[in-house]
């Protein structure tokens, strides 16, 4: 343990699975090297989405990742249900990203925590 660790808390690196206390950890640390992928479909991510997350349906994810990210980006996803996330995460590592992690209960754990969102019906939730 160095000297910063006994009084500044340091976020985790990326794992393969990500609780979003964890990922929250790191927005709050300041981390700007990271992206957020919301997988669900358009019309889900325009009603709420995480903030920051950006909008890849699964069916695009990777030829738009491909032409977005370096391979060594970390990638939080998530989509409508934790088979979805597993889904697109695995689609993500077999095109060569090293980084990704499956945000566990995505959106609703987000919101259950009462962290920030976007959206239309945002407001409302």
């Amino acid at each position: 343990m160095n000297i910063i660790s006994k009084f500044i808390r340091i976020p985790k690196p990326i794992a393969d699975k990500s609780s979003v206390t964890s990922l929250k950890e790191r927005l709050d640390w300041g981390e700007p090297a990271l992206t957020i992928v919301d997988v669900r479909d358009r019309k889900a991510f325009n009603a709420t989405h995480i903030m920051g997350a950006v909008s890849i349906p699964i069916n695009e994810l990777v030829t738009r990742a491909i032409a977005n990210f370096e391979l060594i980006r970390d990638i939080y996803v998530y989509g409508e249900t934790n088979e979805q996330t597993a889904e697109a995460a695995l689609n993500l590592r077999a095109a060569g990203y090293k980084n990704v992690a499956e945000l566990l209960d995505g959106l609703a754990a987000w919101k259950a925590i009462d962290y920030p969102t976007e959206g239309f019906s945002a407001s409302n939730t």
